[in-house]
């Protein structure tokens, strides 16, 4: 049965995905962001199959932050063909296939956790192409849009009706991915920012 709160939750954390994702919006189409069209397209693919395993399995109000992800990360897989990353390499293309390969597995078999297990994995390979090109260029991608998506998961998973591992295992990664994600931006940042503020200085001296 779900709750007032979880609804209450739920709405938040769809609050916050709207926020996370209209902020990622705006500094694309300036031209501040460029997200990687591989990492976010199979990010949509891995988010629809957790809303319907979710789904199968009674997670209530906290299914709907799923819903939300799939739509938004699968259109910003659309924009980022033409807005995006263009530098697309060898080991971009393997983590494409290879979480393709995780989708396949996921169609033949019946077991939503298994299916979940098999999500999580894959979107950990997905992420891999973004966190090589922001490893690089960390100035192209929006630190608080991801940190926003980390506060999202913990609303979602607050908000689940069950929480049996099906429904909060894919949502628990994501806090730690995306956390993850956002707190290397910010080193990443730091440390460029003082190895040019170095290099200044070693000219000017």
């Amino acid at each position: 049965m779900t709750y007032d709160y979880q609804v209450a939750l739920a709405v938040l954390a769809i609050v916050v995905g709207i926020a996370r994702y209209g902020i990622y919006y705006v500094d694309i189409f300036k031209g501040k962001t460029k997200p990687h069209p591989f990492s976010w397209f199979v990010w949509g693919l891995m988010n629809v199959t957790v809303f319907f395993a979710q789904d199968t399995s009674n997670a209530g109000a906290g299914e709907w932050p799923t819903a939300l992800v799939a739509v938004a990360c699968l259109s910003i897989s659309f924009v980022a063909l033409f807005k995006g990353e263009r530098g697309i390499t060898k080991l971009d293309w393997a983590c494409f296939f290879a979480a393709l390969v995780g989708i396949v597995l996921w169609r033949i078999t019946d077991q939503p956790l298994l299916a979940v297990i098999i999500v999580t994995i894959t979107d950990a390979i997905a992420y891999i192409p973004t966190y090589r090109k922001a490893f690089y260029k960390p100035q192209e991608e929006t630190t608080v849009s991801y940190a926003l998506a980390a506060l999202r998961s913990v609303f979602a998973i607050a908000a689940l009706d069950s929480f049996a591992l099906v429904n909060w295992l894919f949502p628990a990664s994501l806090v730690l991915t995306d956390g993850g994600f956002a707190l290397m931006l910010y080193v990443r940042r730091r440390q460029l920012a003082k190895r040019i503020g170095q290099d200044t200085m070693s000219r000017n001296g």
